[in-house]
């Protein structure tokens, strides 16, 4: 088993490769979360999407054309509970900078409007007035796809991005961190995301505010859940369906998933911990 890990996109990687000889694919799919950031980043001002969030249209690569037609689908499929254009709702909140540069003394707070237009044509993306886009959880996701992809071909591979994890073949044992300890699940295929309120969070006049914007009100989401798990296709469908899940609180969250079949744990901030779409 071979392992190699680094730091981007704001969180630590880690890529496991079950191959005798893979140091060159382990180099490759590094080299592809650098440069996913490079162009993906709201926090970086030389990015692509810096750029377009600044001229508000610009002709676009590939992978900026198509991360942002993952999340207007994603949008669109969500009843609009994640949302792309959730950037000046972030920056209102007070998360302007790399999360590790974030002040956390107490200060103001307001919110903002989401639900912006965005318009993509070929290559040609163009927002509506006023609106940024912020890629966050699903930008990570895609990168972690990109990278088990690279790696898939030279054995079975894990990618954990921060939490964010794709697999290709194998079978590997993944904690998930419940209320009451570890919970492991077996991934042989598919992928792993967590959206929580218990890691990015900030104080503004005197609440304690988090990275998941809630689309309807421009803030913050209230709710009586801490953290949702869910295991998806590919590691962008689970990273959207841990925020929609989230939003809506245990009991909402529990009845959905069950209704479309899919696998999640929810923990809640009393204690709680519910497996909910078949997840035994």
């Amino acid at each position: 088993m071979q392992l190699r890990a680094f730091r981007a996109m704001g969180t630590e990687i880690e890529l496991f490769l079950d191959a005798p000889d893979g140091d060159a694919a382990l180099v490759e799919a590094e080299a592809e979360f650098h440069r996913l950031e490079k162009l993906l980043s709201r926090f970086r001002s030389d990015s692509e999407l810096s750029r377009l969030n600044r001229d508000g249209a610009i002709d676009a690569s590939p992978d900026l054309v198509e991360v942002t037609q993952l999340a207007l689908q994603a949008r669109e499929r969500t009843g609009g509970r994640f949302d792309p254009t959730v950037h000046e709702a972030l920056v209102a909140a007070g998360y302007d900078r790399s999360f590790e540069l974030l002040s956390q003394e107490d200060g103001q707070s307001r919110s903002a409007r989401c639900g912006g237009t965005v318009r993509v044509c070929g290559h040609h993306v163009e927002l509506e007035p006023g609106f940024k886009l912020d890629f966050g959880g699903i930008g990570k996701g895609y990168a972690a796809e990109q990278a088990a992809t690279v790696l898939a071909a030279a054995g079975p591979c894990l990618v954990n991005a921060g939490g964010d994890v794709a697999v290709r073949a194998g079978a590997w044992p993944v904690g998930v961190q419940t209320c009451t300890g570890t919970l492991t699940l077996e991934l042989s295929a598919g992928a792993l995301a967590t959206s929580g309120r218990d890691r990015r969070r900030w104080q503004r006049e005197g609440r304690e505010l988090h990275h998941l914007i809630d689309p309807t009100t421009g803030t913050s989401a209230d709710g009586d859940l801490l953290r949702v798990t869910v295991v998806g296709n590919d590691a962008i469908d689970a990273e959207v369906w841990a925020k929609a899940l989230f939003l809506v609180g245990a009991d909402a969250a529990e009845a959905e998933a069950n209704a479309i079949g899919l696998p999640c744990v929810l923990s809640t901030i009393d204690g709680r911990t519910t497996t909910a779409g078949g997840l035994q």
